[in-house]
């Protein structure tokens, strides 16, 4: 009832607006043969017309009777087939949207006067304006972010919310995978979230996000796939892009801080060069692209209250101040040896290193100092992702096989230096933790796509394994707080084998694609024997993930499509990771290797007409999950209040569901003016459930059901008002949202950005700051079994960018 609902309300509010992007260069291939003999016939005539009969086209069968015509557009048209002395046959072509490339198959010429049947073929490619699956944006396009990392640049996508943490949200979940060129990689810690702020966005073409997933992706991801597709020149010859970005944030100071701490960061300094180049001949294409990004950040300025069910008050600030240099290369060649078979070798490194300096002053209900946490953090990650990947066209236009192995490794060296200082009484305690884990990825895939007559097949499989050895040491100094029962080692040791088939079915009024991915996976987590709470565990399963679109065209210029997909959310090794981080140490946090996957269905109906000058794109979603992956905070010793220590533990809640609508305005207002808007409102429904957090030993809690009513919207405005000039205004808008045991305050942003083209276009300035007004807070509301627990944090949100770039 309520999607039938929320589908009524967007065609309701879409019914006003038309037209769709259409393809313009289809690719039609068949094979000619006598209908008697059964013989290829050679230079048989085969020409294209319009529905008026005026010719379009044409071409000659080869020496085995195939042939092959390019540059049709999406329309009607008819195909005529002569040779002489025999009789002449026409074929109606439909030419549609899913499909580059569509199969006449074999057309039979009579020596008789044979009146063959006419056949209707439908073909179309899918891109955002059609199957509404995907949707692309690129990073030039956003002004008011370039100079900055990825994740800066994600956070002004329509439908892309960020938490303090860096997480990344679609339609209100974090379940999201991010892929790297289409393909997980350990930069990001396959698949998942981690890394993405260390990735300048210098080096990015474009983001995709893809809301439902055909079976040739990889399962996982709930909420979605996002694919950042690094920057990769085609053309001819030596062509590249230099560039420098320069910046400064934290501008003015949100919050003061405590007595008695360092400094807040203020000014902080940002450098991005960048450079890319290409060299293109005949069967070769050369390209290389380096980037580097140097920047001073405080990265959070939190401040919290506990408050605890027997009066008691802790008030602190967690100030963590980061220098930190980035390196990023990428690197490969592109080989034809024939029309073929094309050859691509690449291999991408990351280098990032931080120094964080921590401040944690505690302060009791009275105001007075009882505690000042600090600590000194380095850590080094080196990344090499390495690719070879092969494809072979068959004779057959679009019909093709390809290959891929890859190769991730990724080093972690994390020292962690702490300096505990207690004023009653009066004492001070030093502790060294470190963790060095060296990940290994293996991956192979194979695809097969094959153009039918009525739509197209593909076919493949995907095998990984992934090795991820860590090891912890303590190193306990002066009147230590570490506990060294939870030192040692573990290993992360995964296994995963998939096989897929989708097949599109396509009519003039009617698009169908099915597809089926058949998924194992084995992941176990190996504990260190001498660990005081938990042991070696992991979880394994065989399960099929469907996924379906039905697409109906309304006319020419609507459409709607629906779509089903089953996916699943494993946890990352972090969460699955049973060390515990010291960085807080009144609120620690720790991982737990019980840890199961996240099954998630969910059912979409979408709806999108576009009219000259703009679109509209709707959609209601509803999407149902069990095992929710999440982190629960609990009393370390609710027998001994007064230590007032607090653990937060991955777990798995019960259940969850998540409805909404989602809608994406695109209009150009008179010739200067363009506005694209976003808004998103959905219900989030977290069922009760009940825990028990391992740490320190079998803590329960039962958290009771919550139910709110969130959104966000944003709004860019783009003006052209001066030649070769553009700005950009972006405003976002978060609602209150909620999470296991509390809820996320409303929060909000105004960013800007300029451009001005020089040299004959080759040249381009930039200026852009984000957060202006200096108003992006995060605030959260925590609702404890014997506490409740308040956090503000003021992180540095507010930066000024200015750069340029030239074209060669």
């Amino acid at each position: 009832m309520q999607l039938k609902r929320l589908f009524n309300l967007v065609i309701f509010m879409s019914t006003f607006f038309s037209a769709f992007a259409q393809i313009d260069n289809a690719v039609v291939s068949g094979i000619v043969r006598h209908a008697q003999t059964k013989e290829l016939l050679p230079y048989v005539n085969v020409v294209v017309t319009d529905t008026d009969d005026a010719f379009l086209t044409g071409t000659i069968t080869n020496e085995k009777g195939v042939f092959t015509i390019e540059g049709l557009s999406t329309g009607d048209y008819s195909v005529k087939v002569s040779f002489i002395g025999f009789e002449e046959q026409v074929l109606l072509l439909h030419v549609g949207r899913l499909n580059n490339f569509l199969d006449l198959g074999t057309i039979s010429l009579a020596e008789s006067s044979t009146e063959l049947e006419e056949v209707t073929v439908t073909a179309t490619r899918m891109e955002v304006a059609s199957a509404m699956d995907k949707k692309t944006f690129a990073i030039e396009d956003n002004i008011s972010q370039q100079g900055g990392s990825v994740l800066q640049v994600m956070q002004n996508l329509p439908g892309v919310t960020i938490d303090r943490d860096g997480k990344i949200f679609l339609r209100g979940s974090d379940k999201v995978t991010i892929l790297i060129d289409g393909k997980q990689t350990a930069i990001t810690g396959m698949g998942s979230q981690s890394g993405l702020d260390n990735i300048p966005a210098s080096a990015i073409g474009s983001v995709e996000i893809i809301h439902n997933p055909s079976a040739k992706y990889d399962a996982s991801g709930m909420a979605g796939i996002i694919n950042i597709v690094f920057k990769k020149q085609q053309e001819f010859g030596w062509n590249g892009k230099a560039g420098l970005a320069l910046g400064l944030g934290a501008l003015a100071e949100k919050e003061p801080s405590l007595n008695g701490i360092r400094k807040q960061y203020r000014y902080t300094p940002k450098v991005n060069p960048s450079f890319s180049a290409n060299y293109k001949r005949a069967k070769t294409n050369v390209f290389v692209q380096a980037d580097f990004l140097y920047h001073k950040q405080m990265m959070k300025n939190e401040f919290t209250q506990r408050i605890y069910d027997n009066g008691e008050k802790v008030t602190q600030q967690f100030l963590e101040n980061r220098t930190q240099p980035i390196y990023n290369i990428k690197a490969g060649i592109d080989y034809n040896p024939n029309k073929r078979n094309t050859f691509t070798f690449s291999t991408l490194y990351n280098y990032r290193e931080y120094t964080d300096l921590g401040d944690i002053p505690y302060d009791n209900a009275i105001g007075d100092r009882v505690r000042l946490w600090q600590y000194y953090e380095n850590e080094v990650n080196q990344t090499l992702f390495a690719t070879i990947t092969h494809k072979h066209s068959f004779n057959q236009p679009g019909h093709s096989l390809t290959s891929s192995f890859n190769y991730s490794f990724r080093r972690k060296d994390e020292v962690f230096n702490f300096t505990n200082k207690l004023y009653n009484p009066n004492t001070i305690g030093t502790d060294t933790t470190g963790l060095l884990a060296d990940e290994n990825i293996f991956d192979l895939t194979v695809d097969y796509s094959k153009p039918l007559k009525t739509g197209r097949l593909e076919l493949g499989t995907k095998q990984r394994g992934r090795f991820f050895p860590n090891d912890i040491y303590f190193k306990p100094g002066n009147n230590s707080i570490l506990d060294p029962t939870l030192a040692g080692s573990a290993e992360y040791r995964e296994w995963l084998s998939a096989l897929y088939g989708t097949y599109i079915y396509e009519h003039k009024k009617f698009e169908l694609e099915a597809g089926l991915r058949l998924e194992y996976a084995n992941v176990d987590y190996l504990v260190d024997p001498n660990h005081s709470v938990y042991s070696s565990t992991g979880f394994d399963y065989i399960d099929p993930f469907p996924s379906v679109r039905a697409t109906w065209l309304i006319n020419d210029n609507s459409r709607v499509s629906a779509f089903y997909n089953r996916r699943v959310d494993r946890p990352e090794e972090k969460e699955l990771r049973t060390f515990p981080t010291y960085a807080s140490p009144e609120i620690l946090s720790m991982g737990n290797p019980n840890l199961q996957p996240q099954f998630t269905q969910s059912v979409e109906l979408g709806f999108r007409q576009s009219w000259n000058g703009g679109y509209l794109y709707s959609a209601a979603y509803h999407r149902m999950s069990t095992n929710l992956l999440t982190k629960i905070i609990t009393e370390v010793s609710p027998d001994e209040p007064s230590l007032n220590l607090l653990a937060e533990v991955n777990q798995n809640a019960d259940k969850g569901q998540n409805t909404g609508v989602e809608l994406v305005l695109n209009q150009q207002l008179g010739r200067k003016l363009r506005l694209n808007a976003n808004g998103n409102i959905y219900r989030n429904k977290i069922g009760a459930f009940s825990i028990v957090n391992a740490y320190p030993s079998n803590v329960p809690y039962t958290g009771q059901e919550q139910t709110i009513v969130s959104g966000n919207a944003k709004i860019n405005l783009i003006a052209n008002f001066l030649k070769d000039t553009e700005v950009q205004i972006t405003g976002t808008y978060l609602a209150p949202d909620i999470i296991p045991q509390g809820k996320i305050l409303a929060r909000y942003s105004i960013d800007a950005g300029l451009t001005k083209k020089i040299q004959n276009g080759k040249g381009e300035l930039f200026i852009n700051a984000s957060d202006i007004f200096n108003t992006l807070v995060m605030r959260y509301e925590i609702d404890g079994a014997n506490f409740k627990l308040n956090s503000d944090d003021y992180y540095e949100t507010q930066v000024i960018r200015v750069g340029y770039q030239y074209r060669f």
